[in-house]
């Protein structure tokens, strides 16, 4: 009896953790075998009464903890330390976007492919120049427009682009804060916006370009959260089930090739079903903005431990994703997310309260 109780604390923490390794773009670390069939994956773990009770019992772990944090509020000083933090690094995001960006394609266009190592690149001349621009911050806005449209047209030809869905809102995002700091841009900026300097003398474009576009963006940027974990969400939803619980034969190629069963002795399904409905949860929680933060914290040790995990894993391909939740981090869900209904449902009534 009590080795059966001990087996089941382990597979329960074993559970915890496994999505966390098995988490992955499946396709870049095994060569294809078919999708195989997803009812008989998910019926596999149904039947096996540990495997159900694990899953069952995660899921109302999850559920509990999340609703008691709302009821309870615990180490409230230590999240709001933590949120000021955050919002002190808010001028930094367009930064850390053009790095998230800019690094992956510049590896991309030397490495001789075009957003998805599943992709060749017609040109390396594309993901370099565009990836440089970004890293450097000049003409930001431009590049990214460049970025997004190459990235739309590829995906017309090429679905495995779905792959690197992640670009879409990235691009988006940059257009819409532009170079930030540091950058060409700004420095561009400055010198053109003093009269005391040559260059503003001759320079085509601030006045007449860059000052009359910004201002008619600005109401806009404020939504450049919500297009970040919107598109986060749906991209950690298509990995999660159309990689994970739509493709069991590959998913379980990863789980054979690595000897995770040997790691964790659970049933090589679970390995699979966990990583699915672990990366859809997440990609649930960031599309609907619920506990942002927290949820991309969760993304970015999913993303770590995937990398020591599975050492043939691409790191380049999972650059942009480590930069974009960590944009999330500093921003917070934005406009339209459930954390912004929450906190003015808790404000109104810290004001009932008060009167």
């Amino acid at each position: 009896m009590r080795s059966r109780t001990l087996r089941a604390v382990f597979a329960t923490v074993a559970l915890l953790a496994l999505p966390s390794v098995a988490s992955a773009h499946v396709k870049y670390v095994v060569d294809g075998g078919g999708a195989g069939n997803a009812v008989r994956l998910l019926a596999t773990v149904a039947t096996d009464p540990l495997s159900l009770a694990l899953l069952l019992g995660t899921a109302a772990a999850v559920v509990v903890a999340a609703a008691g944090y709302l009821r309870y509020r615990p180490a409230g000083d230590d999240v709001r330390a933590f949120r000021a933090v955050m919002d002190d690094y808010r001028d930094l995001v367009p930064w850390l976007l053009r790095l998230s960006v800019g690094l992956p394609l510049v590896g991309a266009g030397f490495a001789g492919y075009f957003f998805t190592p599943l992709v060749s690149a017609p040109t390396r001349l594309f993901g370099v120049v565009v990836g440089f621009l970004l890293l450097f911050g000049l003409a930001t806005r431009l590049a990214a427009v460049v970025g997004l449209l190459g990235y739309l047209v590829g995906l017309a030809f090429r679905p495995e682009l779905l792959l690197a869905f992640e670009y879409l809102p990235a691009f988006l995002a940059i257009l819409l804060v532009g170079g930030g700091r540091p950058s060409a841009d700004q420095l561009i900026a400055r010198m053109a916006d003093d009269d005391q300097t040559l260059y503003s003398r001759v320079d085509p474009f601030y006045r007449r370009i860059t000052v009359p576009f910004e201002r008619r963006i600005a109401p806009y940027r404020g939504f450049v959260p919500t297009i970040l974990r919107v598109g986060m969400g749906l991209s950690f939803m298509y990995l999660g089930v159309t990689q994970k619980l739509m493709n069991p034969v590959e998913a379980l190629a990863v789980v054979e090739k690595y000897d995770l069963t040997a790691v964790i002795p659970v049933l090589p399904e679970l390995w699979v079903v966990g990583a699915g409905l672990a990366e859809a949860a997440v990609g649930f929680a960031l599309l609907f903005g619920a506990f942002t933060r927290a949820s991309s914290l969760v993304a970015f040790g999913l993303f770590t431990t995937t990398l020591f995990g599975l050492p043939d894993d691409p790191v380049l391909a999972h650059i942009s994703l480590f930069g974009l939740v960590s944009a999330l981090l500093v921003t917070g869900a934005g406009p339209f997310s459930l954390d912004g209904w929450l906190a003015r449902e808790t404000h109104s009534e810290r004001g009932v309260a008060a009167d």
